[in-house]
């Protein structure tokens, strides 16, 4: 019997998956589990849906019926999948189970709060459901503290400044985006933020928080202390590995695969923010579409190694936008940095004189595909049998 593929999870990974498989095949059997309704939203939305006005109902495109009707495939919403039997080929969710040919671990990556004393006052941002969840607090705060200055914790810095409200962005770092960007380079990021009004507490150590009559107290090292109204964790993802760990299957930072996407187990393959793919996990848009799309060739028969060109990652920061390229996180490169009232161009070059990343912002972002051209391909392409 044909047991067809399936999926667990429901976010852009498993549905660029689905869209990718039924251009090539509109009849084998495909099942979706996940936790969730299973109804579609664009998860970099919720970067900015507090200045924005949005509620977290208004997030949603395509409810999971009509998902279903238009890709031809069985969906399970609501379902806890508790364990995988990789010999029999058997998926379980408390009394439920699924028999699959192939299976595709979609699960994503959970935000990580830092395990402090009070880490419970903290509200994360990382799903519709969990902006649901904390949508009233956030929009009744005036003053806001955001912990972390990665991606996720400057998109809503910006995005809280410029709904009317205090904010304060803490971070361990001596500067912001301290993974992506040297600080020469995120210093024109910083400055605008501190413009608009954002107080930057950098080389912060966070202590613990408590409640009180008037909100929340955030105590800092130094004898340091912030009274807020919320407080919001950005302070990076932890890929969902425990049903892989069940499985059988090898993790790392992530659930490891092979060029072909493929976990350690047999018939076992993982994608978007839970796969780690030649020692990094990759949760952007861009590679986990090209992954989706290789994937889709691989799970109908074909033997195709992912390849990833150099690839734009977007900073969705309005008041000051920026694009990177490359190794912009390395810190052997010599960057030369040029600026003008058009904006910025930050060049790294190796030892041999090779562009190895950029980051550009502004009316500069035009130039950004010519510079995309001169970079090698990206670092991350696994061997095919890795």
């Amino acid at each position: 019997m044909n047991h067809g593929i399936v999926i667990i999870g429901s976010g852009f990974a498993a549905r660029q998956l689905v869209k990718n498989i039924r251009k090539l095949d509109a009849n084998v059997p495909l099942t979706l589990i996940a936790a969730d309704s299973i109804d579609e939203y664009n998860k970099p939305d919720l970067s900015h849906v507090i200045s924005q006005s949005q509620r977290a109902d208004d997030l949603t495109r395509q409810t999971a019926g009509e998902f279903a009707e238009q890709f031809n495939l069985r969906l399970f919403p609501w379902a806890w999948v508790t364990d995988i039997d990789a010999a029999a080929h058997v998926v379980k969710a408390g009394q439920q189970s699924w028999q699959y040919d192939k299976l595709v671990l979609a699960t994503g990556a959970s935000a990580f709060v830092p395990p402090v004393e009070g880490r419970e006052l903290m509200l994360t941002l990382n799903s519709q459901r969990e902006y649901r969840a904390c949508e009233t607090a956030l929009r009744d705060a005036q003053r806001v503290m955001i912990i972390g200055s990665g991606l996720i914790g400057t998109e809503l810095a910006m995005d809280f400044c410029r709904a009317g409200k205090a904010v304060t962005l803490i971070d361990q770092a001596a500067s912001i985006l301290p993974m992506l960007m040297p600080p020469e380079v995120s210093g024109r990021l910083q400055h605008c933020l501190t413009d608009m009004g954002v107080q930057l507490l950098l080389k912060s150590q966070l202590q613990r928080l408590e409640k009180t009559s008037d909100g929340i107290r955030v105590q800092l090292d130094r004898s340091r202390s912030v009274e807020v109204d919320a407080v919001v964790a950005a302070t990076g993802l932890r890929a969902e590995t425990a049903l892989a760990q069940r499985a059988g299957a090898e993790t790392h930072r992530g659930v490891k695969v092979d060029g072909y996407l493929q976990t350690t187990q047999a018939d076992i393959y993982a994608l978007g923010d839970c796969a780690e793919i030649n020692g990094d996990v990759l949760p952007f848009l861009q590679p986990i579409q090209l992954s989706a799309m290789y994937l889709a060739k691989n799970l109908l028969g074909s033997r195709v190694p992912l390849k990833l060109p150099a690839m734009l990652v977007k900073v969705k920061t309005p008041a000051l936008p920026l694009q990177l390229a490359g190794e912009t996180g390395r810190r052997d490169l010599r960057w030369q940095i040029e600026t003008s009232a058009a904006g910025m161009v930050a060049q790294g070059f190796d030892e041999g004189g090779q562009l190895c990343a950029f980051a550009i912002s502004e009316d500069r972002m035009k130039e950004a595909f010519t510079l995309l051209k001169q970079l090698p391909p990206a670092s991350h392409n696994p061997a095919p049998d890795s």
